[in-house]
């Protein structure tokens, strides 16, 4: 199976799970928030190739986290929106540290996990860092875009503020993102142009699955 279709199937379930965290209410979207925010920090040390452009691991759970938050901000609101960013963000600084304080730990006569460890994580501050700072600043861009959008539009147009608010912070979440991750390894510029396509390409699959929660709200917003 190619990489790109393992990418699209991959896509279309994560957007199904975040459009099932949603029909089971705020507190379940929130958690998925925070499970993406750390998992995304350890796949995002993978690199592949999808459809002639180079991407990390971490793009499918980006796509998907924008979609969790333009749902809290359409149904909760942005305070809540922002909440559940926060959360995420103390997630994924948490993996963080946390994995760089077992490094530090000397193995044991039988351990065969550090060495292998070393080779995953040992490079991973300043990639974490990036995903982190970038995943905080986009987020809260694209919680203040929805809002602005959505009062300039009133209730219609969903489809504008969902993309228009993901395509903008999209973009500076990529740019943050290589820049503190490897700003001085590879020339960024190509790389940010490229995964930024690719980003526009994801969230543009995202839209239907934000009209279709509309017409399955959790209990908590029928009451």
């Amino acid at each position: 199976m190619s990489n790109g279709l393992i990418y699209i199937l991959q896509t279309l379930g994560t957007l199904a799970l975040v459009l099932v965290c949603f029909r089971l209410g705020k507190a379940w979207l929130m958690s998925y928030m925070a499970m993406a925010a750390v998992m995304m920090n350890l796949v995002v040390v993978k690199q592949m190739t999808l459809f002639g452009l180079d991407a990390t691991g971490g793009n499918v759970l980006y796509a998907s986290l924008f979609l969790a938050t333009d749902l809290l901000n359409e149904y909760w609101g942005a305070k809540e929106a922002r909440r559940a960013v926060r959360i995420g963000f103390m997630g994924g600084l948490f993996f963080l540290v946390t994995i760089q304080i077992m490094l530090r730990y000397a193995p044991s006569d039988f351990d065969v996990a550090q060495p292998h460890m070393e080779a995953i994580f040992g490079f991973l501050p300043r990639i974490v860092l990036g995903s982190l700072l970038a995943y905080l600043t986009a987020q809260h861009l694209d919680v203040w875009l929805y809002q602005r959008i959505h009062r300039a539009t009133g209730d219609r147009w969903l489809w504008l503020r969902n993309n228009g608010s993901t395509w903008i912070s999209q973009a500076v979440d990529t740019v943050v993102f290589y820049s503190i991750a490897f700003w001085g390894v590879f020339p960024i510029g190509e790389a940010i142009l490229f995964t930024w396509i690719l980003k526009i390409l994801v969230a543009a699959l995202d839209t239907p699955f934000l009209y279709l929660a509309g017409r399955s709200k959790p209990s908590e917003l029928q009451q």
